[in-house]
């Protein structure tokens, strides 16, 4: 019993043991989730952590770890274990000889995707937040893509993703009880965060449609109806709309229809050849006045100052420098440059590799109208995902973007 009482009395008291669960579950390196366990036996992975890291992670029963990933942990878990001078338990050697027994195709054999939980952690001093659970963590289980370098992106989850889900809980009275609409939605963990904030109507769309269908499974997965058509009013808080809309041939009338509060995105500033037709999307759903850019959707091809990014091997920079059209402000301001009206307004998180791709970003959005402001400083997310040491805050910019008024 007195070991029972141990294992209860980490798991619940001290934070390593935690973070370590939680990198554990969210698949972080081995290395890194090693370092947890050190960190829960006061340097050394003793047999109590051992037994914690059997029973809460490695013989779990209600997520099945990814046999690859599993495998190499038990390796480096084994050897740090034994490096130390300690003796590992008998459950560990036997399930790393059995995944050792796996051939490699066997141990993904019709398994194309593999689970990961991402659990947001709440520090305290969000405890009362409407965005907390009484856990005082949330936990979103993800169905990803083992080949994402094989083209299978959409079914990744990337940095800026988990940036947009922090801002979204650590902000929730920004989004609650608004309609919301993502472009680009990948797995669905920025729609699972929005439901769980309770806004009033969460509507995620993608190009993809093997993409589609494994967002749909992701968002069952975490107890969430859906439906695969538009409705001009959610009948139930706990629905999430999924829409297949590829940016290119998206239809102005289509769009339209939607009529969100708030517009969002998670790294869908990356391509080119992709960025007209995003900035023809976002102006039509921010625009509240009228059609996009008074007709001009014969010009969704063309860069602006008639440099083609699509039929180019570089974008058009928008006056050589970065942030040319972002500033700083007091976030009260991003609602009323020229007249604006508070709603709609996009945020788009976004990691920026290509400055000459950003660029041309910010000069499509010049020409079609959108103020586009970098609030990243103003209005800093709390760090829900300490655990993740894979993840940085600070390689992402956050962007309002709005529709100006004539």
């Amino acid at each position: 019993m007195a070991g029972e009482d141990s294992i209860q009395e980490l798991e619940l008291s001290s934070p390593p043991c935690l973070h370590f669960i939680a990198a554990f579950l969210a698949m972080e390196p081995p290395d890194i989730i090693i370092s947890f366990a050190r960190d829960c036996g006061g340097g050394k992975i003793l047999e109590r952590v051992q037994r914690f890291i059997w029973e809460h992670c490695i013989n779990r029963t209600d997520t099945k770890p990814f046999a690859p990933y599993l495998r190499s942990f038990l390796k480096k878990l084994i050897v740090e274990i034994e490096s130390s001078g300690e003796v590992v338990i008998d459950e560990l050697y036997e399930k790393y000889v059995y995944y050792m027994s796996l051939k490699d195709n066997e141990s993904v054999k019709g398994n194309a995707r593999f689970s990961k939980t991402i659990s947001f952690l709440f520090p305290r001093e969000c405890w009362d937040l409407s965005s907390c659970p009484k856990s005082r963590k949330l936990e979103v289980l993800l169905h990803c893509s083992v080949n994402m370098l094989e083209g299978d992106t959409g079914c990744t989850i990337w940095p800026s993703s988990l940036f947009l889900s922090e801002f979204i809980l650590s902000f929730p009275e920004v989004f609650t009880n608004k309609s919301c609409f993502e472009v680009g939605s990948g797995v669905g963990l920025v729609g699972i965060c929005l439901a769980h904030i309770k806004a009033s109507q969460v509507i995620l769309s993608d190009g993809d449609l093997s993409t589609l269908a494994n967002m749909r499974l992701n968002l069952e997965s975490n107890k969430l109806t859906t439906r695969n058509d538009f409705l001009e009013h959610a009948v139930d808080s706990n629905m999430v709309q999924c829409l297949h809309l590829p940016w290119e041939s998206a239809a102005e009338n289509e769009l339209l229809q939607i009529k969100p509060d708030i517009v969002l995105g998670a790294d869908v500033i990356y391509d080119p050849l992709c960025l007209p037709h995003l900035v023809r999307v976002l102006a039509v759903l921010l625009n509240r006045e009228g059609l996009y850019a008074d007709g001009r959707n014969d010009r969704s091809d063309v860069c602006p100052r008639n440099q083609k990014c699509a039929k180019s091997n570089t974008c058009c920079v928008f006056d050589g420098s970065l942030g040319k059209s972002t500033r700083n402000i007091d976030h009260n301001d991003v609602y009323m440059h020229n007249g604006l009206q508070r709603w709609p307004v996009a945020y788009i998180a976004s990691v920026i590799r290509n400055i000459d791709t950003f660029n041309c970003f910010l000069a499509l959005a010049e020409e079609a109208n959108l103020s586009v402001l970098d609030i990243t400083e103003k209005m800093k997310p709390f760090n829900l995902l300490p655990y993740a040491k894979s993840y940085q805050q600070s390689s992402i910019r956050m962007l309002c973007i709005s529709y100006l008024s004539k």
